[in-house]
């Protein structure tokens, strides 16, 4: 009598939660990716979730920009520069710093590690003032500076790359590249990042969505409107329109514009989890 084969049970309260979920993130793309096919008088006379024909999407995308002498497009640029920038520049200081807590020993190394996991339980909202007072005095303030130079040093990243180079960078891979005459610079960079790679890869992917959602800290550093990021930028055609619906397909079609880059990295970088996924299959 052959055995009868286990069938997995199906969890219903667990998929109706995953489910819930998934419509939470789909139904605000879908609704945006619908309205800005529409133009103003259509996007409050039709049904939210049908589509319009009428060529409204091409004129949202022309006014869009064509608004203020295209400075949608400077707002593109600069949200590029602050995510893509600061993402990398914080990245590599979280990798450094991250790989020298978790591989060294030194005086202090104890103490700093726990500064840090106490700075991830801070707010952002509590250190935005502290840092437009330090910059200002300074003379940083209202430029590019303004914005990368607080987001360099992250916390939160600083104690992933410490954690994944504890657990993924062997001491004796290390003691072996010393062996051949490495230096401690060399290591890290040729055995140290490639391991950390899906930790490195993971931290520039959040930092970069972080810096390129992040609306406090601009709207505190900036009152130049040339330098405004997408986010804050966007909210400023919303405060121009008064409240009045002239804006709101431009707007509508910024917001979409402004999810593209974040997909792209996201999907560009699947590859990076995918072999680490693999290669800790065949570990085990």
């Amino acid at each position: 009598m052959s055995a009868r084969v286990a069938r997995p049970r199906l969890n219903l309260a667990a998929t109706a939660v995953l489910v819930v979920g998934a419509l939470y993130t789909i139904v605000p793309v879908a609704w945006i990716l619908i309205a800005s096919t529409k133009s103003n008088a259509e996007l409050f006379g039709t049904e939210p979730f049908v589509p319009a024909f009428t060529g409204g999407f091409q004129d949202n995308l022309v006014g869009l920009f064509s608004y203020r002498d295209g400075i949608f497009g400077q707002w593109a640029l600069n949200s590029l520069l602050y995510a893509g920038g600061g993402g990398i520049l914080s990245t590599l200081i979280a990798a450094g710093t991250g790989y020298a807590l978790g591989k060294y020993r030194f005086r202090g190394s104890t103490t700093i590690f726990r500064i840090i996991v106490a700075a991830v339980l801070l707010p952002a909202i509590v250190l935005a003032i502290p840092q437009y007072l330090m910059l200002a005095q300074l003379g940083f303030t209202n430029n590019y500076l303004a914005v990368i130079l607080p987001l360099l040093v992250s916390p939160f990243a600083i104690y992933l790359c410490k954690i994944y180079a504890e657990a993924s960078v062997p001491d004796e891979l290390m003691e072996a590249a010393r062996l051949d005459g490495s230096s401690e610079w060399r290591i890290f960079r040729s055995v140290g990042v490639r391991l950390m790679a899906p930790a490195v890869v993971t931290v520039f992917l959040l930092q970069f969505i972080g810096i390129w959602n992040n609306f406090l800290l601009p709207s505190i550093m900036l009152s130049n409107d040339k330098l405004y990021p997408l986010t804050l930028g966007l909210l400023g055609m919303l405060r121009v329109s008064g409240g009045q619906a002239a804006l709101y397909s431009f707007v509508i079609m910024g917001s979409l514009l402004s999810i593209i880059p974040v997909v792209i990295l996201f999907l560009s970088l699947q590859r990076f989890w995918r072999i680490d996924l693999l290669s800790g299959g065949v570990k085990a």
